[in-house]
């Protein structure tokens, strides 16, 4: 009988020793998960500003480069310039050979005298006919056959006379000028060579350099992101971007900045992007056409979030980063970061909030979704503090 008393209070003794037990394994558990946790560096995120860049491939043209091409067939008998040499507008280029278009031009003023001489015959022929008709002697038909002859030999001193502006026109372009002030460019015709107006290859190239256009593409996308979803007009957009920067081939940065001055109305569908030029002044003459760079855009960004590129991994193309939660434990959140970056860092445009907490060490290697972390204050802050 006193046995059966005792049990049930035996039986609540156990039961609490079991519970002590086994929250002291519990309690031993996440004391040795904290002791195993790795001790990673973690920030608190801040807003803050930022100036980011992107560059673009980018080729150079002068303001205007007009080829050089004859407007008349011959042989080149004289190159006056040297490829690379500034030339003035109207400055002799080439000369091809005169002497077929000198002989054109003789044979239309023999032409032109041989009309004249025809036409005085013809006015002496119509006044004495006219003579003749008012006296009564000959009909008026005979009067109106003078008339006729009177006003083809007219027609005939017209035609030989402009014959003869066409030869003496031809004559001329056999002087190549250049059409402005500019620099020469490459000379793939020498003295001898034939010279034609259709030939595929120019005789040269004149190029305006005092401004120089820098020509690159933006994608449609990039397109559509610059008018903010249609919020504003291209023409707007353009009008308010900063200056460029432009990268020369040798790395180094040309030192007067650049302006954006148009965008190509047409996408092109083989390339999906659009045409964009940015007007340099070339008063030294450093750029040259046909010379290549990169055009770098600035972009200030103003009360956004930046965390290290580092602190962040992808996965199925998707991007993550390990936010710390208040039990220290690492926790994978899925972010948005802006395309533009400086190499180093992300601004992030969705995903985590000021405050937050982010492991900034061993992101992927020491630290995963859900490793209970050791929290230090990264290096550089600690260096501060002390």
């Amino acid at each position: 009988m006193r046995l059966k008393q005792l049990y049930p209070g035996a039986l609540a003794m156990i039961t609490i020793l079991t519970g002590a037990m086994s929250s002291c394994s519990k309690g031993e558990e996440q004391q040795a998960q904290q002791q195993q946790a790795p001790e990673v560096e973690v920030v608190s995120l801040e807003t803050t500003s930022t100036d980011l860049s992107t560059s673009y491939p980018a080729v150079l043209k002068g303001k205007t480069d007009i080829q050089i091409r004859p407007l008349i067939s011959g042989t080149i008998v004289k190159v006056h310039v040297e490829e690379g040499q500034h030339v003035n507008k109207g400055q002799l280029l080439f000369s091809l050979d005169p002497i077929p278009y000198e002989a054109a031009v003789n044979q239309a003023r023999a032409a032109v005298a041989s009309a004249q001489a025809a036409l005085n015959s013809a006015q002496s022929q119509e006044r004495n006919q006219k003579m003749l008709y008012d006296k009564g002697i000959i009909s008026k038909t005979s009067w109106d056959t003078s008339v006729d002859n009177l006003n083809q030999a007219r027609a005939g001193v017209a035609q030989a006379q402009a014959a003869l502006v066409a030869a003496q026109k031809n004559l001329s372009y056999t002087k190549v000028t250049s059409p402005s002030n500019g620099v020469v460019g490459t000379l793939p015709y020498r003295e001898g060579s034939l010279a034609s107006p259709s030939s595929v290859e120019p005789l040269t190239t004149v190029s305006d350099i005092n401004q120089v256009y820098a020509d690159f593409s933006l994608t449609e996308k990039e397109l559509l992101d610059l008018t903010d979803g249609g919020k504003y007009s291209l023409n707007e957009r353009i009008g308010n971007m900063p200056e460029v920067q432009l990268i020369l081939a040798n790395g180094s940065v040309y030192p007067i900045p650049g302006k954006v001055s148009t965008v190509s109305g047409v996408i092109d569908s083989s390339t999906g992007a659009a045409t964009v030029r940015a007007l340099f002044d070339n008063t030294n003459g450093m750029l040259r056409s046909g010379s290549t760079g990169k055009i770098v855009i600035p972009r200030h960004q103003d009360n956004v979030l930046i965390i290290p590129q580092k602190a962040t991994y992808e996965l199925q193309d998707k991007r993550f980063a390990l936010v710390v939660n208040d039990s220290n434990k690492a926790v994978a959140r899925p972010i948005t970061v802006l395309e533009i970056t400086d190499g180093q860092n992300f601004v992030v445009l969705d995903g985590l909030k000021p405050g937050e907490r982010i492991v900034t060490e061993g992101v992927g290697t020491k630290v995963n979704n859900g490793t209970p972390v050791k929290p230090k204050a990264p290096q550089a802050q600690q260096q501060a503090q002390q």
